[in-house]
């Protein structure tokens, strides 16, 4: 057995017990630093590994990792919870988009697990009329688009009674492992590893069972689709189902049309059609049985949300931007930039490697945005691995700090993070960009995946 093969086994044992810590939780900003030092020293030290060995080690290294987010109950997310109680609501025949989890009228579903008779935990939130509940934001409706909603309540339907949280965390295991056997077949071993191995995957993914998972697979299986039987049109409706699981993965759909503006102002409007027709009808027809059911109301809390978390100016938003111009220009240039990449890729990107467009656009918008969230990056980390971008994963680790900093907390850590991590992306695009006059790689070495044959 080579010394670099024991080498990177005892760093990913060292990375799981961490991450172990993690999940008994909860997890301070010190361990989640130890998880992605570890994270870079495994992916680090692990260079030399080839072969089966390296398969063998990023696929059985992911799985155990991912089982360990199984170990505790959701130790740093109360979103679960909520997951939970969507579920049940639609079990019950009844619309998570019109009534909130503090109607009375909803009483009757309420149990112990979500509405604990003792309310001395800081973490609980109070209901109107007395009493508390596990749930975030009690008294406004669901924010999770359709297709969540299916998986909310089909993970309702299949778990047993009493099994609390455990359902949408195996739930969440299975996605994860699902994504990263299908980065490996598509990326090989090596790249793979920046999924299999992330911090992120067991703590946010599984252990705290966010629903962001979902989309990842579905935009994962998109770009499989492009190299495979599927083609533009079977990534375009994986596509509008990641939208409709958690509105996020639209970034990644400038990807799928990557280089569709073409030279002399000539449009490819065939696969125009093909991936934007059929993500379009996917995405209305998922929504179109609640809208039937709640009318207007099946927006749910999303407008609320977006001004709570200030995408309107201020708070932590447009950290990075705000040190640079006046507060109030930072959400117009956001959007001015957002929009020049989104050209850029139309434009210039590569039509046989879309996630690399989906990539620039879905961590650009992380980046100019700086969301105090840590598993909004999950998207990224998956297309870090397709791509074979490294550096964009300082996006990942940004979300973290500024998460367990305190998403509202003033001077949050995690405006440096993210003011490193869009200089390593810069740095990374000119490093790339000055590299390709001098030299052609062969497909597979510039962040094509490679896929296999059966």
């Amino acid at each position: 057995m080579s010394r670099n093969l024991i080498f990177t086994g005892a760093v990913l044992a060292a990375l799981g017990a961490v991450v172990l810590r993690m999940v008994l939780g909860p997890p301070g900003l010190g361990w989640y630093l130890l998880a992605w030092a570890l994270f870079a020293a495994a992916l680090w030290v692990a260079r030399r590994v080839q072969g089966r060995r390296l398969d063998v080690l990023v696929v059985a290294g992911g799985i155990v990792l991912a089982t360990v987010g199984l170990a505790a109950p959701p130790s740093s997310s109360t979103d679960s919870f909520r997951y939970a109680w969507d579920g049940r609501v639609q079990a019950a025949g009844i619309s998570p988009y019109e009534r909130p989890p503090a109607d009375p009228a909803l009483a009757g579903l309420r149990d112990d697990w979500l509405f604990p008779a003792a309310c001395a935990d800081p973490l609980l939130w109070p209901l109107p009329e007395g009493g508390c509940t596990r749930i975030n934001r009690p008294t406004v409706s669901t924010i999770y688009p359709p297709l969540a909603q299916a998986y909310f309540l089909l993970v309702e339907g299949l778990s047993p009674e009493g099994s609390r949280h455990k359902g949408l965390q195996l739930g969440g295991w299975a996605l994860a492992v699902l994504a990263l056997l299908a980065l490996w077949r598509l990326a090989g071993a090596r790249r793979a590893a920046y999924w299999a191995w992330c911090p992120a995957v067991p703590v946010e993914a599984v252990n705290n069972a966010h629903v962001d998972m979902l989309g990842v697979l579905l935009v994962v299986l998109a770009f499989g689709a492009v190299r495979g039987r599927g083609g533009p049109a079977g990534a375009g409706a994986l596509l509008g189902a990641a939208v409709a699981a958690k509105l996020l993965p639209v970034t990644a759909l400038p990807g799928a049309l990557s280089g569709v503006l073409g030279a002399n102002g000539r449009v490819a409007w065939r696969r125009l059609l093909l991936v934007g027709v059929p993500a379009l009808l996917v995405v209305a027809l998922s929504y179109l049985p609640y809208a039937l059911v709640s009318g207007s109301s099946v927006a749910g809390y999303l407008p609320g949300y977006l001004r709570e978390e200030r995408y309107d100016g201020g708070g932590n938003r447009y950290a990075v931007l705000r040190l640079l111009m006046p507060d109030s220009w930072a959400p117009y240039v956001a959007i001015a930039l957002l929009a020049l990449i989104v050209l850029a890729v139309l434009r210039h990107g590569d039509a046989e490697r879309p996630w690399q467009g989906a990539l620039l656009v879905s961590g650009s918008f992380l980046l100019l945005l700086t969301p105090g969230y840590s598993w909004y990056a999950l998207l990224v980390v998956a297309l870090a691995a397709m791509t074979g971008w490294w550096e964009w994963l300082g996006v990942a680790v940004a979300g973290a700090v500024a998460y367990t900093d305190g998403p509202a907390a003033p001077d949050n850590l995690g405006t440096p993070f993210y003011v490193l991590a869009a200089m390593a992306a810069l740095a990374g695009w000119a490093a790339r960009r000055s590299a390709e006059p001098r030299r052609r790689r062969p497909a597979g070495d510039d962040g094509a995946p490679v896929v296999r044959s059966t």
